[in-house]
């Protein structure tokens, strides 16, 4: 009796990419940037068993490559038993329908495969129709492709396949309007999304929390550190994009404060802008975050490169003036001088060390200007509560027969209406007063 093997076969997959002195610095593919391709490869379930790289001047129009590497590459497809061809750079709708014609495999380019990753990893509705949006966006301009085997039907009719000729539709044209009526509704429902997340932020800003949101390059070590930081168990493995969708959790900084901390989706090199446009509904935290907290791999020799991915995206995003903490992660991984200054960190996630320098900075930043004030406030000038309940942290208030007993920490724009009920409070002189 044999015990048959059930695990899952990996797709083996053959790697290209394209250096052309005609592309941005940052789309061309490097030996880091194909490694990089390879990790995407196996999160998605794969394995990249051969790799190529082309140098010309300018991208093949037809096949990307050029005729010359599809057949070099047709050969390690054939000596390696692939079953998929998967490009660094992202091919045009009739390079892909070409190169899958010619290589006889399935082809892949980067931008398709982050979205089979995100499809296979998003576990919340809202991920799932972000994910799905941004997968039809993908396809919309690609379906060309999908239906060379019938000719575009006319209205006068013609040489087409049987069952296709009359006044009607092709088959393509059916389709391009399904995925745009699918787009529109996909749309509208994440619209909602962002209504409701909305009314959660204002409920935040009622209560006087503030947003912290985690951001950096996938791998960085958010999920991590964001484990490390509220003692929390959310995964956090050694794979690219293992977090998809946004967790919060609370996390006390001081006697008196409290923040509501986010961990966000990875970002990385080439990523896709219908992805990026997809996951605003997400990603729109960033903008609406008190602080935002960068966390960097220092143990990675791409870490400048990747940080500045980062920042790029950020700046898309619209958040690129929220105040900053970048963390240097893994400095327990890093052997040379460490970075220094203000706004940085430099910790290690996995053993805490350096997690309370972080919270103290944190706190540092978030205190900027803001006051601890002992209050009394007479009754006829009540209206203030419903001011220092949404624009301030009430620690106590008591209701007594002089009037109202209030603490709170304020912000300036706030003290300068509360202070004349400070017990006690004179005015501090300029010099030039004296």
């Amino acid at each position: 009796m044999t015990i048959e093997n059930t695990e899952k076969k990996k797709e083996r997959a053959v790697l290209a990419g394209l250096s052309a002195a005609s592309m941005d610095e940052h789309e061309r593919s490097t030996d880091i940037s194909m490694d990089e391709l390879a990790a995407l490869v196996e999160t998605a379930g794969g394995e990249a068993v051969a790799m190529l790289i082309q140098n010309r001047p300018t991208p093949d129009p037809r096949s990307f490559i050029g005729d010359g590497k599809v057949r070099e590459l047709k050969e390690l497809i054939e000596a390696n038993e692939c079953t998929l061809a998967v490009f660094d750079n992202e091919l045009s709708p009739s390079q892909m329908r070409v190169l899958g014609e010619d290589l006889g495999v399935k082809v892949l380019d980067r931008s398709g495969l982050i979205l089979d990753i995100f499809a296979q990893r998003a576990q919340t509705r809202e991920g799932q129709l972000q994910v799905e949006l941004a997968q039809y966006k993908y396809l919309l301009p690609r379906l060309t492709g999908m239906w060379t085997h019938l000719v575009r039907q006319t209205a006068s009719g013609g040489s087409s396949p049987i069952g296709t000729r009359g006044p009607g539709e092709t088959q393509l044209e059916t389709d391009r309007r399904h995925i745009r009526r699918k787009i529109q509704k996909l749309e509208e429902e994440l619209a909602a999304v962002r209504k409701v997340r909305s009314t959660q932020r204002r409920r935040r800003e009622k209560n006087a929390m503030p947003v912290v949101c985690l951001v950096g390059y996938t791998n960085a070590g958010k999920s991590t550190l964001l484990n490390c930081l509220t003692g929390s168990d959310i995964p956090a493995n050694d794979r690219l994009f293992d977090t998809l969708d946004t967790t919060t959790r609370r996390l006390r900084i001081d006697e008196t404060q409290e923040v509501l901390l986010s961990d966000t989706v990875g970002f990385i090199r080439k990523l896709p802008t219908h992805l990026i446009e997809a996951f605003k509904a997400t990603l729109e935290e960033l903008s609406y975050a008190d602080v935002l907290i960068h966390v960097i791999d220092i143990s990675n020799p791409e870490w400048e490169e990747q940080a500045r991915v980062v920042d790029e995206l950020v700046r898309q995003l619209g958040a690129e003036s929220t105040p900053c903490i970048r963390v240097f992660n893994k400095c327990d991984a890093y052997i040379g001088i460490l970075p220094h200054g203000d706004d940085i960190v430099c910790m290690s996630a996995r053993s805490g060390e350096g997690a309370a320098a972080l919270v103290q900075k944190l706190s540092d930043m978030l205190s900027k200007g803001k006051r601890r004030v002992t209050l009394r406030i007479p009754y006829s000038m009540g209206s203030l509560i419903d001011t220092l309940n949404r624009e301030a942290a009430v620690l106590s208030i008591e209701y007594t027969d002089e009037g109202i007993e209030a603490e709170a920490i304020v912000p300036p724009a706030v003290f300068g209406r509360v202070r004349e009920f400070i017990p006690g409070y004179t005015e501090e002189k300029e010099e030039w007063e004296d």
